[in-house]
């Protein structure tokens, strides 16, 4: 219930009314029946701007953090999510990957959409990252369609750091969906869930745009986090 009047009532009109969003491609996302929609994931404002803009309800995997911060405003950063529908997923530790996909999976055995950034984390400098397999697992697991996303601009009217938003109109476009019934049964194994997961990929960048980094968005940004410290060691 909650869900429905942010989206209609209390968020979604003014986010539509400040961004004025162009949308592309909105007829791809199916009008019944579970589906992914996997896309780039270049802002915290992603979280609510394909919401708004979508017909149906969709839930996202949202990183545990959001539901865990200290004080009055973690506890409200939490109930919002929860209220949104946002399933909290551990990202730490080495089942974080089934939690996910458990996750995942249950909401597409109710016939509903799920949403996935496949580079697991927030692009920190605006490029697109290589994807993680559990996007493919999911779709090849439960047997459902995948429709790429593309956010165009989200980085620029807020970069990871920045709190407030700037106001200025953004796009966000729909491929068509990508069926992957040809690997059904075959979930289980590694090669087919990587080649998978980079068609996936291959058709955000196609949306987007984007310039292509073939590793790990977590793996560059510890690097570039322990060369930032090593530079201020150096430095005094």
């Amino acid at each position: 219930m909650f869900y429905h009047l942010l989206k209609h009532v209390l968020l979604g009109p003014l986010l539509r009314l400040l961004f004025r969003p162009r949308i592309e491609g909105l007829e791809n996302i199916p009008a019944e029946g579970a589906a992914i929609v996997a896309g780039n994931h270049l802002s915290f404002s992603d979280h609510f701007l394909m919401p708004a803009i979508l017909k149906r309800r969709i839930t996202f995997l949202a990183k545990a953090e959001y539901f865990t911060g200290p004080g009055v405003k973690g506890r409200l950063t939490a109930a919002f999510f929860r209220s949104a529908g946002q399933i909290p997923v551990d990202r730490s530790g080495k089942n974080a990957g089934q939690a996910a996909l458990r996750e995942g999976l249950g909401v597409l055995a109710k016939d509903e959409l799920l949403g996935i950034y496949p580079e697991g984390t927030r692009s920190h400098d605006g490029r697109l990252y290589k994807g993680k397999v559990g996007v493919a697992a999911m779709a090849l697991g439960a047997g459902v369609p995948v429709v790429p996303c593309a956010m165009v601009g989200t980085f620029e009217i807020q970069p990871p750091g920045k709190k407030i938003p700037k106001i200025r109109r953004v796009t966000i476009r729909f491929g068509e969906p990508m069926d992957f019934s040809r690997y059904a049964g075959l979930e289980g194994e590694r090669t087919v869930l990587r080649a998978v997961t980079d068609e996936i990929m291959y058709a955000i960048l196609e949306l987007s745009g984007q310039e292509y980094v073939d590793r790990y968005a977590a793996d560059v940004k510890a690097e570039e986090e322990e060369e930032r410290k090593k530079a201020r060691r150096r430095s005094r």
